[in-house]
């Protein structure tokens, strides 16, 4: 094992013309695999000897030893290029490392922000002023309909419906849905139009920008993000807050609020609800509490 290590690193260096930092990274990766190998079996194997079953008791030792599943990941990558060479140089039949599936990475929870900031939030922009307007709408509307930014500054003309509260959107790979609208996103909405239309002294086309610049201009993302940014500064509110970050604080809401989940799929847009499904681990602290505090053998002696 010792010998087909060296020459994989050798290969990786000569061949692969690898980084000085990817062979020292490899090298420790392996021998620290030769090293448990030989613990186990009591010698250190032949790679034919090696098998996806002891394969699998190294990686659940690495679980119980809490390495962080970067590293394991990284770890199961060096296995299967060793003996991807092994098999390529005549040395094993099978690759025994083939069959090992890397750990499912951490979904990193979304930040959202709380019914009350989003009050906070919403109730910054200055409604007597056309800009004041504008921001309101865009406000209103992505936390009303749940919209990534992009769709928001897509948004034109032909593709709203405030008699019905309906708005047209083109999300991820081109899929169109319609997004409800609230009574406070309409009314937003209503104000911002004629001021939009007197702005850019010009009649609206289907095609028109809802939401346009200081010249009549379709609004960027970018520009999304610079304004909410201001209205952060404004109320204080944590700074780390996004544009996206509104369409989280409408999927965690919806669900704290007892929405199932496939409608919530369906509003946000979503192909999988696999992707829905990370709002369910923001959703469920409210349900912890009113568990413990109400079932009579929840944290509380029978008496």
């Amino acid at each position: 094992m010792q010998d087909v290590i060296q020459r994989y690193l050798r290969y990786l260096k000569v061949e692969r013309n690898a980084s000085e930092y990817t062979i020292k990274s490899y090298r420790e990766d392996l021998l620290s695999l030769a090293d448990y190998l030989t613990e186990v079996l009591g010698q250190c194997p032949h790679p034919a000897q090696v098998d996806p079953s002891i394969l699998r008791t190294y990686v659940a030792a690495m679980h119980e030893a809490q390495y962080a599943r970067t590293s394991i990941a990284r770890r199961l990558a060096s296995m299967r290029g060793l003996f991807k060479f092994a098999q390529r140089e005549g040395l094993v039949e099978q690759n025994p490392a083939k069959p090992l599936r890397n750990p499912r990475p951490h979904r990193k929870l979304p930040h959202f922000l709380t019914t009350p900031e989003i009050q906070t939030l919403l109730s910054a922009p200055d409604p007597l002023t056309p800009l004041g307007q504008r921001d309101q709408a865009i406000l209103e509307t992505m936390y009303s309909a749940g919209l990534r930014v992009s769709e928001l500054v897509g948004i034109s003309d032909a593709d709203l419906d405030l008699d019905d509260g309906l708005v047209r959107v083109k999300g991820k790979g081109k899929r169109e849905r319609l997004a409800p609208l609230g009574r406070y996103a309409v009314d937003a909405l209503n104000a911002w139009i004629p001021q939009r239309i007197l702005a850019s002294h010009q009649r609206p086309q289907p095609t028109s920008p809802i939401f346009t610049n200081k010249f009549g201009k379709r609004l960027t993302t970018r520009s999304v993000a610079r304004m909410l940014e201001k209205y952060l500064l404004i109320t204080g509110l944590n700074l780390k807050t996004s544009p996206h970050t509104l369409r989280h604080s409408f999927a965690t809401h919806l669900l704290d609020r007892g929405a199932d989940i496939r409608s919530v799929q369906e509003l946000l847009g979503h192909k999988s609800l696999v992707t829905t499904q990370i709002y369910t681990h923001l959703s469920t602290a409210g349900l912890r509490q009113a568990y413990d505090q109400a079932h009579p053998r929840a944290n509380k002696r029978a008496t």
